[in-house]
């Protein structure tokens, strides 16, 4: 059975399941489009160039009703719903086929998502919790897949969350945004580190109270009334503020964890899904509360993972199955056969001993391998790698990549590593959890908190990245590497040679490794200064 799923709202995303496989989910925003894109119908259109058959099931996620016209209100399913009369089946044409056409909420989406990408078998019993910027709710799901809402613990806890940012944020315009801004939730998660204390002053105590009030939507506008309060258009460097955001960020969490200790049973597993799941201070927490006998977190938590779960669902529905086999790099393959200017490289035949070398010697690349990741999380096939041992590579990636210096790198690692260096004791593989940094050579990937969101790699998991870290051990004694996303300020990654080129030159890349081949930057002082040395020790390197 082959089931073409979309998503066209915001972080816009085709999915193709074939026999119960994920062959292809293809993101709007990737190939350096706009971060949280709707789908265009080049993407549309694209989709067909990656798929052998038409599909027997077409379908489309549900969202706001409000933004459909009344034909497409009768074909689309809505944002709310968990329930079989929330679903939308009927049939349609597609190029001349007759098809399947299938449509459920919004909500089941990110449920059947994160339980068809789980590894627990179908029929496990199990809790699931979607927290995003509407919701905010945890649910039962029965060995028959029936889904029940236990209770709305609290609306909108991610745009209440974000929502902090831009109150102390004096560029954000609060009184003309309808919602906070998608791309300070995680820029809060790093302040949220920076907080030395737990106790919050009487008035931020009443901020507290008002971020958090029982309303259905709470408008920037609203926040005008706190003018007067001390964090109001304060800065992001304060440090009072920083302190004031790791004690917001626990009280959210708080409020979820005490409802889930007073009223759900223990030892069962819990799914995780919506934008809070790319948290990873709160998942390190719902693993920490020994509450639940299992955490499951997709890669693709947020609305990027919207489109997979509506697929999963019409699989449930048409085959009575709700799993899925898939890989994290289900996304496109790099496209090599664009135009640059070649004159600006040197270009060379590579191997992992060169490339580690050049990392080892501060030199920092971008690093493409095969497939994209789904997902906002870069995992080693769409990366910019750097050594990981000295505070100022951090901060020269910070730079690489236009964004605050308070934002934190993180740490790529042999997984057969991890336990000792990041106190990780089970596999990490899509970069969901923060561990704490057992030693005191990592200073580039150490957070200011001790603490650090690291991947670990095997040889199963990516083989080629894994392999690069096993040469760079050997010259250096650790199997980390800092992995950062390679991509455009604002943008999803990086998957055209053209872009890879004009982004080298402009960011100021030492160069980019595309599987055996890497492409050097002439005029990097770095990379100078990498081949005086290598002429020094009379080993030359011969280019291709």
């Amino acid at each position: 059975m082959k089931i073409l799923s979309y998503n066209p709202g915001h972080d816009g995303t085709l999915a193709y399941l074939v026999d119960g496989r994920l062959v292809i989910s293809i993101e709007a925003e990737k190939d350096s489009h706009y971060r949280h894109s709707p789908l265009s119908i080049l993407d549309v259109l694209s989709i067909f160039g990656d798929i052998a058959e038409l599909p027997d099931i077409l379908c489309r996620g549900g969202w706001w009703p409000g933004n459909n016209n009344l034909t497409e209100q009768r074909l689309i399913s809505g944002y709310y719903g968990i329930g079989n009369d929330d679903m939308v089946i009927s049939h349609e044409h597609l190029f001349g086929k007759k098809v399947h056409y299938f449509s459920s909420s919004h909500e089941r989406s990110h449920i059947l998502c994160a339980f068809g990408m789980s590894n627990f078998p179908k029929g496990t019993p199990c809790y699931a919790l979607i927290w995003e910027g509407v919701f905010g709710s945890f649910y039962e799901i029965d060995n028959e897949l029936n889904i029940t809402k236990i209770a709305d613990v609290m609306p909108e806890p991610g745009h209440r969350y974000a929502l902090l940012y831009g109150i102390a944020d004096p560029t954000f315009d609060k009184s003309v945004a309808e919602f906070s801004r998608l791309s300070d939730a995680g820029k809060l998660m790093a302040l949220a580190s920076f907080s030395k204390r737990n106790k919050p002053t009487n008035e931020e105590e009443k901020l507290i109270l008002f971020l958090m009030q029982d309303c259905k939507h709470l408008k920037p506008l609203q926040c005008q009334t706190l003018k007067d309060y001390r964090h109001y258009n304060i800065g992001l460097d304060d440090v009072e503020f920083r302190n004031f955001a790791g004690i917001f960020s626990d009280r959210i969490f708080e409020r979820f964890y005490q409802y889930a200790k007073l009223n759900l049973k223990r030892n069962m597993p819990l799914l995780i899904a919506g934008g809070c799941g790319l948290n990873c201070d709160w998942n390190t927490k719902w693993k920490e509360t020994n509450l639940f006998s299992e955490v499951f977190v997709p890669p693709v938590a947020n609305d990027s993972g919207s489109a997979i779960g509506t697929a999963i669902d019409a699989q449930l529905y048409f085959t009575g199955d709700p799993k899925i086999e898939w890989s994290v790099y289900s996304g496109r393959e790099f496209v090599t056969n664009g135009s640059y200017d070649a004159t600006l490289f040197d270009e060379y035949e590579v191997s992992y001993e060169m490339v580690s070398e050049m990392l080892a010697n501060n030199l920092i690349l971008g690093w493409v391998n095969g497939k994209y990741e789904i997902g906002p999380r870069a995992l080693g096939n769409r990366s910019i790698l750097a050594e990981p041992f000295q505070d100022s590579t951090r901060v020269r990636l910070n730079e690489i990549k236009q964004r605050e210096q308070f934002r934190p790198i993180a740490p790529v690692c042999m997984a057969e590593d991890a336990e000792k260096l990041f106190s990780c004791d089970r596999p990490s593989p899509f970069m969901l959890y923060t561990k704490l940094v057992s030693t005191d050579n990592l200073a580039a990937v150490t957070h200011v908190n001790g603490t650090a969101r690291v991947q670990t790699v095997s040889s199963e998991t990516n083989n080629h990245l894994y392999n690069l870290l096993i040469e760079f051990k050997r010259l250096t004694g650790f199997g980390v590497l800092c992995n950062t996303s390679l991509n455009f300020n604002g943008k999803g990654f990086i998957n055209n040679i053209s872009d890879l080129a004009d982004y080298t030159v402009e960011h100021k890349l030492d160069g980019f490794v595309i599987k055996e081949r890497c492409y050097m930057l002439k005029s990097s002082p770095y990379y100078h200064k990498y081949l005086t040395m290598k002429n020094r020790n009379n080993d030359l390197l011969i280019q291709r």
